[in-house]
């Protein structure tokens, strides 16, 4: 398997010193705002759901399996973490779409002396969405066959694990694709052609996915990991993706 979880690393910790500099902070001001209001507002709907679904399992295990649903405990909250993560990123990015896009041309723009091509708000913001669109069906088309697959293996003791697991995984790739989009449709590259280069670097790509996944799940930290996301995004961009070895 090609790529490098410790490529994958660096690009976030170079993301995020890049979105501290002064010139940058300005394009991520806009983004941070749309983060804090809905970290307000799917923390506490998530939050109230976690209870509600945790009381309902205990109510439908019959008496006699009130052991294995108390161990059920530690696994339905990570499921819940990782619902959060990915509900939070989802939300976040289409609402502010055009801005992580600036965010990623003003980047690459410094990187590499050479800014994507220009193009007017009234044009970005319309194809932008649409991008978005393009994106939230993908995720949620095969995510609808994840989650079948999850479900049938949740009350399979062991095999829960591995339900876990995929949905993990699958995650960690909705999060890489979801923040390279945003140098890749600077440039207009298809986004099935996008996936098909991430895909030949998967240990870099799954890696980072899941370092903004991690992220993500955690309340507060996630607010900022978004821009940082999109910052590390565009130098995975640069690096490795924009001109594929394959």
């Amino acid at each position: 398997m090609q790529g490098s979880p410790g490529k994958a690393i660096d690009y976030f910790f170079t993301g995020a010193r890049l979105v501290l500099q002064p010139g940058m902070r300005k394009f991520i001001l806009i983004p941070l705002m749309v983060n804090i209001l809905i970290f307000f507002l799917v923390t506490a709907y998530l939050w109230n759901v976690f209870g509600d679904v945790f009381a309902q399992i205990l109510e439908w295990s019959p008496n006699w399996l009130d052991w294995f649903a108390w161990l059920l405990w530690p696994l339905v909250a990570f499921i819940f973490l990782i619902v959060y993560g990915y509900s939070f990123n989802i939300i976040t990015n289409f609402l502010a779409a055009p801005f992580f896009g600036l965010l990623a041309e003003k980047i690459e723009a410094q990187l590499t002396g050479i800014a994507p091509p220009d193009e007017p708000w009234s044009q970005l913001i319309p194809r932008t969405l649409q991008r978005e669109a393009v994106k939230l069906w993908y995720f949620v088309s095969r995510g609808a066959l994840v989650l079948i697959i999850f479900l049938i293996l949740f009350f399979i003791p062991g095999a829960n694990l591995l339900g876990a697991f995929i949905a993990a995984i699958w995650s960690c790739w909705c999060m890489a694709v979801q923040y390279s989009d945003y140098p890749a449709d600077n440039h207009q590259l298809s986004f099935r052609e996008l996936r098909r280069r991430l895909n030949t670097k998967p240990l870099t790509s799954y890696s980072y996915g899941g370092i903004i996944l991690l992220g993500s799940m955690i309340p507060v930290l996630n607010i900022f990991v978004t821009p940082i996301a999109v910052a590390g995004a565009t130098v995975y961009w640069i690096k490795e993706i924009k001109h594929p070895s394959i």
